[in-house]
């Protein structure tokens, strides 16, 4: 290694021998180079003395040494490292800021636009009988087997969502006034609002991944961790163990205010809210009447809660990933938000059959259009155009340990911060997480 000083001349043949009381060092450009200025040296000479120094009142070093590079930013090693240390299967390349998403629906087969009505009710048969079938275990079960009935229950449940989801994409029917029914009738179970729910389920749509403007979940802002302790420690919560069934909140918050919509709106509002207060004041005292109080718990409120684990765990994943990033409007591109910024998952066979293919979800945003049961093969047709923009993964616990740990405080340079990192001494529920979640990929 060779070194030198400013306004002297030397050679550092190794380090100086004697005490160095104190001593700092400062990077330099280009990387590699390092600053480093000796406050004081001793007095001591050694007749060994390796480095023979000249010292003026301004002593600086400068070191010059060959560094080992990082991997960059982009590089598939890169990506490589964040994908095992993040659960995923693939971290897709950064997409190309003149790529349009018109280019990439343009690359889509049109037939996966294609609405078939004998596909469509398939899926409503298929929902409708894997729920009976849900409620027949119920009633059947034994305690200790109820969990599994109602883990079954609540993923069938879950494809009624995905039906009314289709439906209000205008995706399930040439029929209009068929596709409003029927979303109506597939959301009543789950006491959704169906029109409320389709207009903010739009707008994600429309702002996927934009800080301010995106209906469904993003990070907690700075000022809403530093508010209040109160509000501090319920989003802790909210944002760790409790985040799987958030979406409860989102529903409460989301569906039943008219102020939250425009005065075009408030009509069809109304009527979906009239549909799911008939639901609440005919069908619960029905299911008690029959069943009793512990009946409405064991087949309707479990399933429910099953639904909402779905609905909560399905959509962070969609969205939510340590270095996928939420963007303010000004900064927002619509081709990275949709392709880039949304991840496909896949998940155990009998789910995905249940949920008929909702997390084959990078299609579903490149183009809303896209039935469900023709997901799989428009993911098909961007794995071969855009494969390497993808992010993919197969569902495990680290995917989930990352999101729950991390994935909290907006960051523009980080994108995230985690609760820990801003106050360890009130985020005891994430580093419980940490400790007790497994690591399996």
């Amino acid at each position: 290694m060779a070194c030198r000083f400013a306004d002297s001349s030397f050679l550092f043949m190794g380090p100086p021998q004697g005490p160095i009381r104190s001593h700092r060092f400062a990077r330099l450009n280009p990387p590699g180079s390092y600053l480093l200025k000796w406050e004081k040296l001793s007095q001591t000479r050694n007749k060994h003395q390796r480095c023979l120094v000249t010292l003026r009142k301004r002593n600086v070093v400068e070191a010059v040494a060959t560094p080992v590079a990082p991997f960059p930013v982009d590089s598939a090693e890169h990506r490589k490292q964040l994908s095992e240390k993040y659960g995923f299967r693939q971290i897709g390349e950064s997409l190309p800021d003149n790529v349009t998403l018109r280019n990439i629906v343009e690359t889509l087969p049109k037939k996966v636009f294609e609405i078939d009505d004998v596909k469509a009710w398939k899926s409503v048969f298929i929902s409708v009988t894997s729920y009976a079938l849900g409620l027949f275990m119920i009633s059947k079960a034994p305690w200790y087997l109820l969990p599994l009935a109602w883990a079954w229950t609540g993923t069938a449940v879950t494809g009624f969502f995905v039906i009314g989801h289709d439906c209000a994409h205008k995706s399930f029917s040439r029929n209009k006034l068929v596709e409003d029914i029927v979303g109506t009738l597939a959301f009543l179970p789950l006491i959704y609002p169906y029109e409320p729910w389709r207009f903010k389920h739009d707008w994600h749509h429309a702002k996927t991944n934009m800080l301010e403007e995106d209906t469904a979940w993003h990070p907690v802002k700075m000022e809403e961790f530093d508010s209040s302790p109160a509000f501090r420690k319920a989003i802790v919560y909210g944002y760790g163990p409790l985040r799987p069934l958030m979406s409860i909140s989102h529903w409460l918050i989301w569906h039943f205010g008219l102020k939250k919509f425009r005065l075009s709106e408030q009509k069809r509002v109304n009527i979906s809210l009239a549909c799911v207060f008939a639901f609440m004041g005919i069908g619960w005292p029905l299911i008690v009447y029959q069943t009793g109080i512990m009946g409405w718990i064991k087949f309707w409120l479990m399933p429910w809660l099953g639904y909402h684990f779905w609905m909560s765990t399905f959509t962070m994943v969609h969205h939510t990933a340590p270095h996928i990033p939420f963007k303010s409007s000004e900064n927002w591109n619509a081709a990275q938000a949709q392709l880039n910024g949304t991840v496909h998952c896949d998940y155990p066979r009998w789910i995905e059959i249940l949920c008929h293919d909702i997390n084959v979800h990078i299609p579903h945003h490149i183009s809303v259009r896209i039935p469900s049961y023709n997901l799989r093969a428009a993911h098909k047709s961007l794995q071969e155009n855009w494969g390497k923009y993808l992010n993919e993964a197969t569902w495990n616990w680290r995917l989930m340990k990352t999101i729950l740990t991390i994935c909290h405080v907006y960051s523009e340079e980080k994108n995230y911060v985690a609760f820990d990192e801003l106050a360890p001494e009130e985020s005891q529920p994430i580093t419980f997480l940490k400790r007790v979640m497994p690591d399996y990929a």
